[in-house]
C-alpha cells in the first residue's frame, strides 16, 4: 500500500472517535482495485450488469442495455439474468486468475432490482472466496443492509452528490420509494436522509463505504468540501470525485478539467482520502482498472 494509504491506517474517525480497522476489512482494503491504488494493478474486478432498474433519475445520466461504443456508467452491452452471470463468472475465472472483485454496479440500481441478491448468493455458494460489492445510490440502503450484510457484501460504494437538499434538488428529477413518487426539496430531503443513515447501518458492520462524488460545475462544485467533511465524520473510507459526464438534463454542462478535478480532490484530501485512478467504468466491466477485458467474452 502507499504512503497515502497507510496513513490512514489502522485507525479511522468515527464521529470523533478513533476506531481501529481490523485485520478482514485490511485485508479487503489491499486487494480491492477501487480502495487502494496499488491494488489496481495487481487485481481485477468483474461487474455483474444484472440491475436495469433505478428508482431515481439524475439529471446526468442515461442508460443504455445494448451498448458497446461507451465506456462510463450505466451502460452495458446486455442486462443478464443471475444464472447467466453466474455462467459468466465462471467462464471469466477460467482464463483470468487475478479477479479478485465481484460487484454489481447497474446498469441500474443494484438494490432496486431482486436480481442483484439472487446473483451473489449464486457467486457466494460457488466462489466464496471472492469478494462481493455493489454500487447504490443509496435510496434503499438502510432498508437492504440486513441482506447485504448476510450476503457478506464487504465493500459497497455510494453515490453522494449533495448533503444539502437545496442543492440535491438541482440534481435529481425524481425519487421513487415504497410506491410514490418525490419530486424538488422532499425527493432530495429523503434520498439524503436514506443515505445517511445507510451508510452509518453499513459502517457499524464493518462494511468498507467509498462514496462517489459527481462534480458538476455551476451545481455542487462549491459544495464537495462539506460533502467530504460529512462522510468522514461517518466513517466512510474514500471518496471518488469523478467529474460529470455531459448529457440528458445537463447535457449543456462544461465538465470540470483536470486541473479543476484535481484542485477538488486536494482540497478533500485534507478529511478523507480521495480515489485518483477512477476510470468511471461500464456496468459490465471486466479485468483490471483501465485495461478492461469484457470484449473479448462478448465476442466469444
Amino acid at each position: 500500500m502507499g504512503t497515502e494509504e497507510t496513513e490512514r491506517l489502522p485507525v479511522t474517525e468515527i464521529e470523533g472517535k478513533k476506531v481501529p480497522w481490523d485485520p478482514a476489512q485490511l485485508r479487503k482494503i489491499q486487494e480491492h482495485p477501487c480502495f487502494s491504488k496499488q491494488a489496481c494493478h495487481l487485481f481485477g474486478r468483474m461487474h455483474l450488469a444484472v440491475a436495469p432498474k433505478c428508482n431515481i433519475q439524475c439529471n446526468y445520466c442515461i442508460r443504455k442495455f445494448d451498448c458497446v461504443n461507451e465506456s462510463r456508467p450505466g451502460v452495458t452491452s446486455k442486462v443478464l439474468s443471475p444464472q447467466e452471470a453466474l455462467e459468466r463468472v465462471r467462464e471469466v475465472l477460467a482464463k483470468v486468475h487475478y479477479i479478485k472483485v465481484i460487484a454489481v454496479a447497474g446498469p441500474g440500481e443494484p438494490l432496486y432490482n431482486e436480481e442483484t441478491f439472487e446473483t451473489f448468493r449464486l457467486v457466494k455458494d460457488e466462489f466464496p472466496h471472492l469478494m462481493r460489492c455493489l454500487s447504490t445510490n443509496g435510496l434503499l440502503l438502510p432498508d437492504r443492509i440486513e441482506d447485504i450484510a448476510e450476503l457478506g457484501i464487504g465493500t459497497v460504494t455510494v453515490t453522494l452528490n449533495a448533503v444539502d437538499p437545496e442543492i440535491g434538488k438541482e440534481i435529481y428529477s425524481f425519487v421513487n420509494y415504497k410506491g410514490k413518487k418525490y419530486t424538488g426539496r422532499d425527493a432530495a430531503e429523503l434520498l439524503l436522509t436514506n443515505q445517511l443513515e445507510g451508510i452509518r447501518e453499513a459502517v457499524k458492520r464493518k462494511i468498507l463505504i467509498k462514496v462517489n462524488t459527481v462534480l458538476i460545475p455551476t451545481v455542487n462544485d462549491t459544495h464537495i468540501l462539506e460533502i467530504a467533511k460529512t462522510v468522514r465524520e461517518l466513517g466512510v473510507y474514500i471518496q471518488n470525485i469523478m467529474p460529470i459526464i455531459p448529457q440528458y438534463k445537463f447535457e449543456h454542462i462544461t465538465p470540470p478539467t483536470p486541473q479543476e478535478k484535481k484542485a477538488a480532490q486536494d482540497a478533500c484530501s485534507k478529511y478523507i482520502m480521495q480515489m485518483t485512478h477512477c476510470r468511471q467504468c461500464r456496468s459490465d466491466a471486466i479485468g483490471r482498472l483501465g485495461k478492461d477485458i469484457q470484449d473479448q467474452f462478448e465476442k466469444e
